[in-house]
């Protein structure tokens, strides 16, 4: 099964409540910056009884994996769906390595900290700062203690509450990236490790959406699963070292239920077509970074692992700015 992040539609609450008003005004900062560095912790991520599910795959049904078309509600609602069943055992399996408050942009480990593709360090202070995907909100857990306003984005309410466990005084929002619930030009920067791009059929609406709500020279940096991958089974071992696709195939990975109801979808875009969703929604492409597998980085996340990541790329990060 391929892992990554997220897409949803409108219901927001603040980090410390359970309702909050639909529009939303970026505020002061809610404390003063602080630097985080490469900080891991371990916490108990059940929070309470997950709700129950009609799917089977809550059931204990193994779904069938397949490659059809899905198009934009079945692709949200099934990835909705998978996220809020599997949000307790994704902060897990992953939670040690995402830490609580870092800003990490894939499984190669790439931290913020180094990496700077938002910018500066110190220019991140008073900045709107909107993270679409946002998990468990760690990223913007951390671009909080930078003294930036965050507001933390997500299509799973189950992974949100995580967020609440965890604490952070910034809102979060359960949204659909595709119909963002913000006015035009609320942000100055947009980020998204892994969410919503990798799982939505046509990533075109969530970027011009983020461009719509970005300011005049905004920002907009995303990590998605690195095209190439599509070519090579999901597979950390040295079975996942030959080619058993076409690059070019661009049908969606399905998982579904013995009626044929997705419960998981991903979509592939090649190298081209993701510069081309880029440059269409009216952004300038900046950079194109393709992390290298570290040295100190022994873990393996699905398919990633130092055997695949020194031999083939596992993420690309898209640098993109609105004129």
């Amino acid at each position: 099964m391929r892992e990554g992040a997220h897409p949803g539609r409108f219901a927001a609450f603040p980090a410390e409540e359970s309702s909050q008003e639909a529009t939303w005004a970026p505020g002061p900062p809610a404390r003063p910056p602080r630097r985080v560095g490469r900080k891991i912790t371990t916490r108990e991520p059940i929070i309470q009884e997950p709700e129950a599910h009609e799917s089977a795959e809550s059931e204990g049904f193994e779904p069938e994996a397949t490659r059809r078309d899905a198009g934009i509600a079945e692709s949200s609602r099934a990835n909705r769906g998978w996220w809020d069943r599997n949000a307790d055992e994704y902060q897990v399996e992953h939670g040690t390595f995402l830490g609580d408050d870092r800003f990490v942009w894939c499984p190669e480990g790439l931290d913020e900290v180094e990496a700077e593709l938002l910018g500066p360090q110190e220019d991140l202070k008073d900045k709107d700062v909107l993270e679409i995907g946002a998990g468990a909100a760690q990223c913007s857990r951390w671009l909080a203690a930078q003294g930036a306003r965050p507001v933390a984005l997500d299509l799973s309410h189950r992974q949100l509450q995580h967020a609440l466990r965890i604490g952070g005084s910034f809102p979060l929002v359960c949204a659909d990236a595709g119909a963002l619930p913000f006015a035009d030009g609320a942000f100055d920067l947009a980020c998204s490790a892994y969410g919503a791009l990798p799982f939505v059929a046509d990533p075109r609406l969530v970027l011009r959406e983020v461009r719509r709500v970005l300011r005049p020279g905004g920002r907009f940096v995303f990590s998605v699963t690195h095209p190439v991958r599509w070519a090579f089974p999901d597979e950390p071992g040295p079975e996942g070292l030959s080619v058993s696709a076409s690059y070019f195939d661009r049908t969606p990975y399905v998982e579904q239920d013995d009626d044929g109801r997705a419960v998981y979808v991903e979509h592939h875009r090649t190298l081209g077509d993701r510069v081309r969703d880029v440059v269409g929604a009216g952004f300038r492409l900046v950079d194109l970074v393709e992390p290298e597998w570290p040295t100190w980085n022994t873990s393996e996340w699905g398919g990633w692992s130092p055997l695949r990541g020194n031999l083939i790329p596992g993420t690309a990060i898209f640098v993109c700015e609105r004129d």
